[in-house]
């Protein structure tokens, strides 16, 4: 508070494509944890795309999913197919006549179908222009809302994707030229 920070966005890490529920907080000094929580703050979650999630290029024998780009948007798709099968199993069930069983509860896929009704956004940990245009197209194609790419360092190059979706940009002001994948970052990229 004293150096003038008065509210923060708690994310999850980036080593997960699909991340963990984020929680925007208002500094307030004694209060506990409802009471940081910042009334009105849209939720959020942490995405991921690049080095950190398929991990292939790390020390020691790696055999997590995926070990590839592809794989990552893979994923995504498999994610959100699954969500909206999920979503419309629901929604039969509620216009179903009761007694009829409801349909097995997943808080993964809950989470997924907030997204897919607009009632979460996604801040998603991206470097490389062609994952970020990836990713523009897997939000047109499912029509959620991305709130803001985190560090997004090849952002300059696809702007213009960035922009028709309405997301936003978080990106770095210095240090940004620290490991193979952001090679193409530029001291502009924010401008």
């Amino acid at each position: 508070l004293a150096g003038g920070v008065t509210a923060a966005n708690i994310l999850h890490g980036s080593a997960n494509t699909i991340g963990g529920q984020s929680q925007t907080i208002k500094m307030r000094w004694g209060s506990d944890g409802e009471g940081l929580k910042f009334a009105g703050a849209m939720p959020g979650i942490k995405f991921a795309l690049g080095e950190n999630v398929k991990q292939s290029n790390w020390e020691g024998q790696n055999t997590r999913y995926p070990q590839t780009r592809m794989g990552v948007e893979q994923v995504l798709r498999d994610s959100f197919l699954a969500a909206r099968h999920y979503q419309k199993a629901w929604a039969a069930w509620r216009a179903a006549p009761r007694g009829t069983a409801e349909p097995r509860r997943d808080l993964q896929l809950d989470t997924l179908v907030e997204i897919l009704e607009k009632k979460r956004v996604i801040h998603i940990h991206s470097y490389r222009a062609d994952e970020i245009f990836m990713f523009v197209k897997i939000v047109k194609e499912f029509g959620f809302t991305v709130a803001t790419f985190q560090h997004v360092l090849e952002g300059y190059k696809v702007a213009d994707a960035i922009a028709s979706i309405g997301a936003g940009g978080s990106t770095f002001s210095d240090w940004w030229g620290y490991k193979m994948e952001v090679l193409d970052a530029i001291p502009y990229n924010g401008a």
